[in-house]
């Protein structure tokens, strides 16, 4: 029988091995019998580590250094385990992680100091141009054949659809400047529970909150260095939405406790608390008179309150549950979607807040399925107009040109079908880089990547990647200066994404 006890002695490669001593590990065996290894003192939890003690023997192989290879393999194990806690200590990330395992062997000539972590675990990215910014944890692609000519659409309808998985990567091999992210700028991850609403402030760069399926809202500063500023505690389940008002001191939230929530931001307090009867969706202030609160709820319908007083001002009934909403530029027009797919326009008196429904577009599909985003912006190239996005939960993004003249008709330009969905995944705009060329949205998915689309692309209309997250990314924003892209995933990590400055 041959018994390991002790190593003072060995080396190899020059680097001496740390010596072993009952108290660590004893390795016992006789001929070709299978190894035991009894671990006496270490409380070992990680898979790695076993996997490197359990390693078969082969038939010619020393009992000795057997035992040796083992061990050293367990310890190397180990140290990664520690490693990679560390960095998650520090705020950063399993890619992080790994571009720093597959670092160059010139690094350290080459490395950039690192910066403290912030409060709420928020971990401060720097990158710049020089090579080290291969690490960057993007890994984007492009295409650089565009299909689309200079010139603005025409009028009439030019609508096409595609069909692609979430992981369908672009053939091009460069990067357009207009999609060029140097990596994340800050991580939060004190939020344990999934995010289910992002927003940027009003006109804001840096004001950033979000809401979460355990009823919090947080409100962060993403410029340096990132903090968390409050974090808002009153729904007793999902915060289903949330807009700010239009000076940025006021927050409205509804939640799926059907009630609805008025915060002042400077004191970190709800001043307001309407209760309704069934779980309120959807909200937003009206964009003139921020004395109106238009609400979408479980009941079928949309309410406007009196912010000042929480009275009831109008109603307006629809066919389903109302889902997702947003306002036009003017205030004029409300547009909606439901639980069956269904997007409606309806006219809104900026004076009285009296509501009439106007025109609803139906989808032509034989599924139904609940609108998760409906977003207005007042100009696009390619309608040459108004425009909106709408997604749904399979999977469908669709690009509407709005005529705002005949009180805000529906009309499609294109449409692209992504992988069905489990979870409620939205999207949105991009939209200084729609200017450039293309029609280009952002979404997340259930890969954990944020993916870049170009709609008027028929083929390979994925043309960016980002890659950060480890579970499904469920929501995404862009600030105003659109420097900062923020996503959040399902289990409360909120990364925010710094784009290259372009010319």
């Amino acid at each position: 029988m041959a018994e390991v006890t002790s190593m003072n002695n060995c080396s190899k490669d020059g680097g001496a091995i740390e010596a072993v001593t009952k108290n660590d590990c004893t390795i016992n065996g006789t001929g070709k019998d299978i190894i035991k290894v009894t671990v006496k003192k270490a409380n070992v939890k990680d898979p790695e580590i076993f996997s490197c003690l359990l390693q078969p023997a082969s038939s010619d192989s020393d009992l000795d250094s057997i035992g040796v290879r083992r061990f050293l393999l367990a310890r190397k194990a180990e140290s990664g385990v520690h490693r990679r806690l560390d960095w998650r200590c520090n705020g950063k990330g399993y890619v992080a992680y790994r571009n720093y395992i597959r670092r160059p062997r010139n690094w350290e000539n080459s490395q950039i100091p690192s910066y403290p972590s912030t409060p709420g675990n928020s971990g401060q990215w720097m990158l710049t141009s020089s090579p080290l910014s291969r690490l960057s944890e993007v890994e984007s692609w492009s295409s650089s054949k565009d299909l689309r000519s200079g010139a603005v659409a025409s009028n009439h309808r030019t609508s096409f659809s595609s069909s692609i998985s979430d992981s369908d990567r672009p053939r091009g091999q460069g990067v357009e400047p207009a999609y060029s992210f140097v990596g994340m700028h800050c991580i939060f991850d004190q939020c344990k529970s999934a995010v289910t609403v992002l927003k940027f402030g009003h006109m804001s760069s840096d004001l950033l909150a979000y809401g979460a399926s355990d009823g919090t809202l947080t409100v962060c500063n993403v410029s340096d260095p990132p903090t968390v500023i409050n974090q808002l505690q009153g729904h007793s389940k999902d915060v289903t939405d949330f807009d700010f008002s239009s000076n940025n001191q006021y927050i409205a939230s509804s939640s799926a406790d059907k009630t609805v929530r008025v915060w002042e931001l400077s004191k970190g307090l709800c001043i307001r608390v309407i209760y309704g009867v069934s779980p309120q969706l959807c909200i937003r202030f009206h964009p003139v008179n921020n004395n109106f609160l238009s609400v979408g709820n479980a009941n079928k319908e949309i309410t406007v309150f009196n912010f000042s007083t929480g009275r009831v001002i109008a109603k307006s009934i629809f066919d389903s549950e109302v889902t997702s909403m947003d306002h036009d530029h003017t205030g004029h027009l409300i547009f909606c979607g439901d639980a069956q797919g269904c997007i409606y326009s309806v006219t809104m008196d900026s004076r009285t807040g009296a509501l009439s429904r106007s025109h609803r577009y139906r989808s032509s599909s034989k599924q139904k399925f609940p609108i998760t985003t409906v977003q207005y912006r007042s100009f696009s190239l390619l309608a040459g107009g108004p425009v909106l996005l709408t997604c749904t939960k399979d999977g469908s993004l669709s690009f509407f040109s709005v005529a705002l003249e005949v009180q805000g008709y529906l009309t499609l330009r294109c449409s692209l079908k992504l992988t069905p969905r489990i979870h409620s995944i939205r999207a949105s705009f991009c939209p200084l880089l729609s200017l450039n060329k293309g029609e280009y949205i952002v979404a997340g998915s259930e890969d954990s990547n944020v993916y870049f689309y170009d709609l008027t692309r028929p083929k390979h209309t994925c043309v960016n990647k980002l890659q950060g997250h480890r579970f499904p990314v469920l929501v995404v924003a862009w600030n105003h200066g659109e420097n900062f892209l923020a996503s959040a995933d399902l289990y409360g990590v909120v990364i925010v994404w710094k784009r290259a400055k372009t010319s």
